[in-house]
């Protein structure tokens, strides 16, 4: 499956005309989104380990509409720019985003899950995985 599977289908009318070259990154507003969305991600993380559905937790970051994993927080719900889908690397293999001869490179270094969210963003321009450390709210 190519990342342009996962994208829905409509194509954007965006045409080079050069107005965009001072455009904010759309990642300024997700690592926002990523602080507030850190104690429920953490929870999560947490129960999909726990409860045995994988060791390897990845949360979807979209802004769109997305097939892979299950949603569990809807960016037009909590008024926020990013929503996010909780999944696995499992999942990621099964669908063919993540090669099955690489699953063990991913692997070599992917974080730990108790100090780190991997997240998987997804923009119109393509896809990278991210490692973003949970808020420590202690204090």
């Amino acid at each position: 499956m190519d990342i342009e599977e996962l994208l829905p289908q409509e194509q954007g009318a965006a045409s080079g005309n050069g107005n965009s070259a001072k455009k904010v990154s759309p990642l300024v507003s997700l690592e926002k989104d990523l602080e507030l969305y850190s104690d429920s991600v953490k929870e999560i993380a947490v129960e999909i380990i726990a409860e045995g559905i994988s060791s390897y937790p990845v949360f979807v970051a979209h802004q769109h509409t997305v097939s892979i994993g299950e949603l569990i927080l809807n960016k037009d719900e909590l008024n926020t720019n990013w929503t996010i889908q909780a999944s696995t690397v499992e999942e990621f293999v099964e669908k063919g985003i993540i090669k099955p001869e690489r699953k063990e490179e991913f692997l070599k270094h992917y974080k730990k899950p108790e100090e780190f969210m991997c997240v998987f963003v997804i923009v119109p321009e393509g896809a990278n995985f991210i490692y973003y450390p949970y808020v420590n709210r202690k204090g």
